[in-house]
């Protein structure tokens, strides 16, 4: 069955099908409590339980491509895709490799081609914790974490970064910061063309303060690093959050083979401090803590300049994709007006970008 008749189902549909699946998986058992998370233009969570025959309980993630993203079959960013992104069944192989390495990510029990019934589609474990972000800077349970937190992100990505490229995923592709530059020159430049070719606008949408930003990076480049796992989203926000600290991290559908130095950089822009910004670590922590962290668990010697410059590239990469968010509903690809209000906040990360170019 093609994707076009994946995209019909209800969720009732999903739901009987994810237990036809599971059951036949484990061989018998039950499934109870099938809960729909998230829904929305590219992927959908759901929980569940699995009982066995003696009544043991395992709790259960199914992350699933719903099938037609109404992308009208738009390829590259136009579709919300980078060049580097993963299908479903690469980012399960993908877990199970950093779970064997020993890395804080769920279990994979069995993934489904992009062909199933279901779609594109994987079945993990559900690890229990906070993975809102507001929640886990602001609640009092989490006061603990907090104070430990920074250095915890410098271990895990020291083990993630560590990992052997020979055994990732064949089909994940190596981004250098310099195709990274120019993936998200050509977003800003096709976004600002449909605008002034496509809409009553006529006129280009105008950002002085990334073009400026596109000159620094070309400028501070640093030299290609040797090339290993990238999480490429590891933020406040994708982590499962305990009272004693971070327990899983998430979504892994666009890492890839690059400088390791992008996570650093991507977990300290602003955006991800959710106002505590004097924590520059995702809001919880500092900079010394998550370079210390990194280094004691056998990272590489941890180039400030380095990461600034991760830090930079990060927060022009969130203000294009603010820029997309709003061009979604204008180009008909989604029907929401919360894109069109995360889209508002594209000058945000003008005023930041100003600031941490002014540092250096």
């Amino acid at each position: 069955m093609g994707k076009r008749n994946i995209s019909m189902l209800s969720d009732a549909q999903v739901s009987a099908l994810l237990i036809e699946e599971v059951v036949g998986h484990f061989g018998g058992g039950r499934v109870e409590a099938v809960e729909k998370l998230s829904g929305g233009a590219s992927r959908e969570t759901w929980s569940f339980d699995w009982l066995d025959d003696a009544g043991n309980v395992t709790g259960l993630i199914l992350r699933r491509d719903p099938g037609d993203t109404g992308s009208s079959g738009e390829e590259g960013w136009r579709g919300g895709k980078t060049t580097y992104s993963l299908d479903r069944s690469t980012e399960a192989a993908l877990q199970r490799v950093v779970y064997e390495a020993g890395g804080l990510v769920a279990k994979v029990h069995f993934a489904l081609p992009e062909d199933h019934r279901l779609g594109g589609c994987y079945i993990m474990d559900r690890i229990e914790g906070e993975a809102l972000a507001p929640r886990i800077l602001r609640d009092e349970s989490f006061a603990g974490a907090r104070k430990t937190m920074a250095y915890q992100c410098g271990e895990i990505l020291a083990k993630l970064h560590g990992i052997n490229p020979a055994t990732l995923p064949s089909a994940m592709v190596q981004v250098s910061a310099r195709e990274l530059i120019a993936q998200q020159r050509e977003m800003m430049d096709g976004i600002s063309d449909y605008y002034r070719h496509e809409t009553a606008l006529g006129r280009p949408e105008y950002h002085p303060a990334f073009e400026l930003t596109f000159r620094w990076l070309e400028q501070h480049c640093p030299k290609d690093a040797m090339a290993g796992l990238v999480h490429g989203d590891f933020r406040n926000g994708n982590f499962v959050v305990g009272p004693e600290g971070i327990r899983a991290v998430l979504d892994w559908e666009i890492a890839h083979i690059g400088d390791g130095m992008e996570d650093l950089g991507w977990v300290c822009v602003r955006a991800w401090r959710f106002g505590q910004h004097d924590n520059p670590v995702g809001g919880f922590g500092q900079r010394e803590d998550l370079f210390a962290g990194y280094e004691d668990a056998g990272g590489r010697k941890v180039d400030p300049k380095v990461v600034h410059f991760w830090e930079v590239l990060g927060s022009l990469k969130w203000g294009i994709g603010c820029m997309f968010q709003a061009y979604k509903p204008i180009s008909g690809l989604v029907d929401s007006f919360e894109h069109l209000a995360i889209g508002r906040r594209a000058c945000e990360n003008e005023i930041d970008l100003l600031a941490l170019i002014e540092e250096g």
